[in-house]
């Protein structure tokens, strides 16, 4: 086990993006916590709740799939996943703690994203991160700041699920 001042020595990765070309909607967090970190996966934490409102977006039980399938599912769907934060120093999962980060190459990503309408930020950090990286690009998007779907952010579930919901728009906007 590491000692604190090794865990927040330790440089902290996020994934690679889960995208296609035909992703229409793109949901970017801060930085896996640690729990993600340990699974190797997109909201890892079970007590995140983000599986849960993707679920209500899209209307399919992405919580009973396995992961594979529910990252295969959203592609599917139009949704992709990245985060905002390339790697950073950060003890333990807070956003708050995220210290001497490096950002993702967003706008080199969204040039091979040729559908790409909507930009949903989960939480105020990968917000205002995120909105400083995209600079005056982000008035190509819709953009959507989200509660965060994390443990940490402690809105109620119904007042989080109300907001994400309106992600529907973007993948029906027809509807």
């Amino acid at each position: 086990m590491n000692t604190p001042a090794q865990e927040s020595n330790t440089r902290k990765r996020c994934f690679d993006p889960v995208v296609d070309e035909h992703t229409r909607l793109l949901v970017l967090g801060s930085l896996p916590g640690e729990q993600s970190l340990a699974k190797a996966e997109y909201y890892g934490n079970r007590q995140n709740r983000f599986w849960f409102l993707m679920s209500e977006v899209i209307d399919l039980d992405l919580v009973s799939m396995t992961y594979a399938m529910r990252l295969q599912t959203l592609l599917d769907h139009g949704v992709g996943l990245w985060d905002v934060v390339a790697e950073a120093h950060r003890p333990g999962s807070l956003d708050s703690r995220i210290q001497n980060h490096d950002d993702n190459d967003l706008l080199g990503l969204f040039a091979g994203l040729p559908q790409l309408v909507t930009i949903a930020f989960n939480g105020g950090t990968a917000a205002r991160l995120g909105l400083k990286v995209l600079g005056e690009q982000a008035s190509r998007y819709r953009i959507v700041r989200l509660p965060s779907s994390s443990p940490a952010y402690t809105l109620s579930y119904t007042e989080k699920s109300s907001q994400w919901r309106l992600l529907k728009q973007a993948l029906h906007p027809a509807d």
